[in-house]
C-alpha cells in the first residue's frame, strides 16, 4: 500500500499536492491541511478538454488556504490519445455499470499521474519537502491504471531512487494517497466534516459554463458520491441535476 500519514505532522511542514480543482484532490488538499501541513499546491494547464478546472483550483487553493499554487503548464494535446486532449474523440456518455468496472475509457489520459508524480517530486525537492499528496481512488474510479495502490506505491519506490534528495538526504519521500481505498461518499463525508465548499470544484469532463453534463462517467460517480453521503451536490448541473 502507498505511504499515508494518519497522526498531524510538526506543523509547517511542506506538503505538494497535486490539485486537479476536482472533489478528490480538493478533499485531499483538506486532509493535508488538516493534518498540519504548509501545502503547496500544484495543476497543470496540459491541454484538457475541460480547462475550467484550473478556475477551480485557483478558487479551493485560495479557499483552503495553500501557502502557494503553481500552475504549470505542459501540452499534452501535442500527443492526443484521450477524449480529454483530443476534440475528435467524444466523451463517453451514460456508461454501464459493467463497462465503467471493467474497461479502460477514452477519458484516460496516457501516462498523466507518472507526469503529474514527476513534476510533484521536482517541486518537492526544491521546496525541501519529502510530501507529495495525490487524489487517486481505487474504489470508485473509471479503471484508470494509474490510479492503483501498486501504481502509487511504485512512484514512491522510484521517487527515492531518481532524486538527489532520496539518495543523499536523511528522509525519504513519501507520496500520500488518502482517498486509495475510500468510496465516493466516503470521500464526500470526509471533505464536508473538514469543511470543503464543493461549489467551488469542478469535475465533469465535458464542462461548459452554464454546468456540469450530470452524464459522463465523472458525474456519475460524483452524483452517486453524494447520494451516499445524503447530501446534495452543490454544483449546477446543465438542464437541472440528473
Amino acid at each position: 500500500m502507498p505511504a499515508d500519514v494518519q497522526e498531524p505532522v510538526q506543523e509547517g511542514t511542506k506538503g505538494v499536492v497535486l490539485l486537479s480543482g476536482g472533489l478528490d484532490s480538493t478533499t485531499v488538499l483538506a486532509i493535508a491541511r488538516a493534518r498540519g501541513f504548509s501545502c503547496h499546491a500544484l495543476s497543470f494547464d496540459y491541454g484538457q478538454r475541460h480547462r475550467t478546472e484550473l478556475d477551480a483550483a485557483r478558487r479551493v487553493a485560495a479557499a483552503l488556504g495553500a501557502a502557494s499554487h503553481v500552475v504549470t503548464r505542459i501540452d499534452l494535446r501535442a500527443f492526443g490519445g484521450s477524449a480529454l486532449t483530443s476534440d475528435a474523440i467524444d466523451v463517453p456518455k451514460d456508461r454501464s455499470a459493467w463497462d465503467v468496472s471493467h474497461a479502460i475509457p477514452v477519458t484516460y489520459v496516457p501516462a498523466r499521474n507518472t507526469i503529474f508524480l514527476s513534476f510533484a517530486l521536482a517541486l518537492a525537492e526544491v521546496l525541501g519537502s519529502t510530501d507529495i499528496f495525490i487524489g487517486v481512488n481505487a474504489l470508485d474510479y473509471s479503471g484508470y491504471p494509474d490510479c492503483r495502490p501498486e501504481f502509487v506505491a511504485a512512484f514512491e519506490r522510484l521517487a527515492n531512487l531518481a532524486t538527489k534528495a532520496g539518495v543523499e538526504g536523511s528522509s525519504r519521500f513519501a507520496v500520500h494517497a488518502p482517498l486509495i481505498a475510500m468510496t465516493k461518499g466516503e470521500i464526500v463525508r470526509e471533505g464536508l466534516a473538514l469543511g470543503v465548499d464543493f461549489a467551488l470544484t469542478v469535475s465533469c469532463y465535458d464542462h461548459r459554463p452554464e454546468g456540469a453534463c450530470g452524464h459522463c462517467d465523472s458525474c456519475h460517480l460524483r452524483l452517486e458520491g453524494f447520494a451516499e453521503a445524503g447530501s446534495a451536490d452543490p454544483v449546477p448541473y446543465r438542464g437541472g441535476t440528473p
